[in-house]
């Protein structure tokens, strides 16, 4: 198979008068099943539809929007993989120097918000052709919503754009039924049945029916507590099984969310991972250096969709859904051999994950029947007494995987739940995962150490972690063998003090670990955890929850978790200052910052507050290393 056209002669090439549908992306077209764009057009394209790929236009002139003309159906607009703002602001709102999905890494390739940017061109330029707005950037924008960037509400995407329809989740399904329909003549304005879609109708012509109503955008602007119950609602409605409908009046418009789409079943996932991609960036771009993006994915295979761990920071439990669905055995070894013939596979194989790694079953017997508990968490704060974990199926995949000629290992590189993997009574993966499949170095998500902020983040309690970690360290040491436990961890989180930073530094000087580089909480679309950003509530308790939201306090806990370096010693001074902690400041062990020049130790300085219990938990406990800086 060859890409899919990119210009007007390659569309004339093969004998079409113009596409079907123009699938326009914020990234480079890239045509692998890691990027959302390559699924609908390579799934469209099965069911005998025409696709071209819009890439990247130019939204400073008309000309690229005008590349292909008037699609015979609709234009598919989606920013890309991720939100256009994530994709150029840091979370101190500076602009980053690179762009790992436009060719080269170079910056500048898209605007921000978009989606929203293309759809009013395209509406300006064919204001009688369809528009639907999919991908990430879409479905966490579907609702007002708060926007870290402007530090205001947004209205919906669907309204502020002027899109016709708006997919969310992953949107196969609705993308192959929104084509029907057109294909058959049905205009855009009676796709209104469509599960998994959102659309927009004048107050006066919405007709009521049974429905969740949230507070409206007017209000959600007006009080902050309105707006953690509307995000409360709609966190209740993301279940395919048991959700509602959902609706949102924004002035003299009402905003629809029909019910979401059942997600792709086991024959419907192996159909779409095994489309016709080139699992490759196009050749167009390999002068200007190629897709940076392309490198972390190349070699790594998708076996699952979906997570019920749903940490509260985390937009998959809004986007994917928390019910897990998977690929064949079948399906991910026949990639896997795939891969091999590709030319340029090494013989390993970088990841065989998705959101979270080990999951290949639903959470409990009653999931696929009532769908999954509402305002509960299947691991947090404590493993829900109903779960089933076990990694057989997984464990065979990996067996068999090994053994295919030409792959030399294989590697799990994306989450795993080390919780869930406790509650396992066989230990037969755990063992299997230390033993073949780590690459030096396993990285875990831990998150943080104090349970007040583990319960903000939906994550559980650290003794989980150390538990885990223990059982790590004594299986690595059985086959004899040099791994370290990599630990993510986050600072600023909603509900995180000073002190509590001081208290995972202090971990992070037990286990000697030294991260290179300190994750940020960052407040994106469509996440709880940005609804205690903004809100300052829980929206499940409605309890105050305490935010850090000066930059003088967000740079004092990212600092407190690189206590070492000498650049932050002023910020470390400053924070343990704050925090009540002068005990740290001083150069005994157990200190975090030695005094400033000309400055002396708090008398008596020398043994933290709980050092002691520290040092003795140290005792015998083999640390970790520095590992690779984190994404995000």
């Amino acid at each position: 198979m060859a890409f899919l056209p990119i210009t007007q002669e390659e569309v004339a090439a093969r004998g079409w008068d113009r596409p079907d549908f123009v699938v326009v992306t914020g990234d480079a077209y890239v045509d692998h099943p890691t990027f959302g764009p390559a699924i609908i057009s390579r799934l469209l394209e099965a069911y005998g539809y025409r696709v071209a790929v819009l890439a990247q236009p130019d939204w400073k002139t008309d000309r690229d929007f005008l590349r292909f003309g008037r699609p015979a159906l609709a234009f598919l607009v989606s920013s890309g993989n991720i939100d256009s703002m994530v994709a150029h602001y840091t979370v101190a709102k500076r602009r980053r120097s690179e762009d790992a999905y436009s060719p080269g890494g170079k910056t500048g390739r898209r605007p921000d918000r978009a989606a929203m940017v293309y759809t009013r061109i395209l509406k300006r330029l064919f204001p009688e052709t369809p528009v639907v707005l999919g991908g990430l950037e879409a479905s966490l924008r579907r609702f007002a919503h708060y926007d870290y960037w402007d530090d205001a509400i947004r209205p919906s995407i669907l309204l502020d754009s002027g899109a016709d329809l708006l997919t969310y989740g992953m949107g196969e399904k609705q993308t192959l039924e929104i084509a029907q329909r057109l294909n058959q003549g049905e205009p855009v304005s009676l796709l209104t049945d469509i599960r998994g879609t959102c659309y927009a109708a004048p107050i006066k012509e919405y007709r009521p029916g049974p429905a969740v109503e949230c507070p409206s955008l007017e209000q959600v602007r007006a009080s902050k507590r309105e707006y953690a119950v509307s995000c409360r609602k709609q966190q209740d409605e993301q279940d395919a099984v048991r959700g509602r409908r959902v609706i949102q009046r924004h002035g003299d418009w009402m905003l629809v969310q029909n019910p979401p789409m059942p997600p792709l079943q086991t024959k419907e996932l192996d159909e779409v991972y095994e489309l016709p991609y080139e699992r490759a960036y196009h050749p167009c771009y390999e002068p200007m250096g190629g897709v940076p993006a392309i490198q972390e994915v190349e070699f790594s295979i998708t076996h699952n969709r979906g997570c019920f761990g749903a940490c509260n920071f985390c937009s998959i439990a809004f986007h994917q859904g928390r019910a897990v669905t998977t690929r064949s055995k079948e399906s991910v070894l026949r990639e896997a051999e795939l891969l091999t013939h590709h030319p340029h596979f090494k013989g390993y194989i970088h990841d065989v994950g998705g959101p979270t790694a080990n999951f290949r079953l639903p959470s409990c017997e009653k999931q696929a029947r009532d769908g999954l508990c509402k305002g509960k968490k299947c691991l947090a704060p404590k493993t829900c007494p109903a779960l089933r974990a076990d990694h057989t199926e997984y464990l065979e995949i990996l067996r068999e995987m090994r053994k295919i000629p030409g792959i030399k290992r294989v590697f799990i590189r994306s989450g795993i739940r080390f919780d869930y993997l406790l509650e396992d009574p066989d230990e037969s993966f755990f063992k299997e995962l230390v033993r073949y499949h780590v690459s030096g170095q396993l990285k875990v998500a831990p998150e943080h150490c104090s349970a007040h902020v583990l319960d903000c983040m939906g994550k559980p309690h650290f003794e989980t972690y150390l538990k885990f970690r223990r059982r790590f360290y004594e299986l690595t040491k059985s086959f004899g063998k040099e791994q370290y436990l990599v630990p993510y961890l986050m600072s600023s989180h909603p509900g995180s003090t000073l002190r509590d930073a001081v208290e995972l530094a202090l971990f992070l000087k037990r286990e000697r670990l030294r991260p290179e580089q300190v994750q940020d909480f960052y407040p994106t679309p469509g996440t709880i955890s940005t609804c205690m950003f903004y809100t300052g509530l829980d929206p499940y308790t409605m309890k105050e929850v305490f935010v850090p939201r000066t930059s003088r306090e967000k740079a004092q806990q990212r600092a407190l978790l690189q206590y070492f370096d000498p650049k932050n010693r002023a910020k470390v001074i400053d924070a343990l200052r704050a925090a009540g902690r002068a005990d740290l400041i001083g150069t005994a062990a157990d200190c975090l910052a030695p005094p400033l020049p000309g400055t002396q130790a708090p008398r008596g300085g020398g043994r933290g507050k709980g050092g002691a219990s520290w040092e003795k938990r140290r005792a015998g406990q083999k640390p970790g290393r520095p590992g690779p800086r984190r994404r995000g």
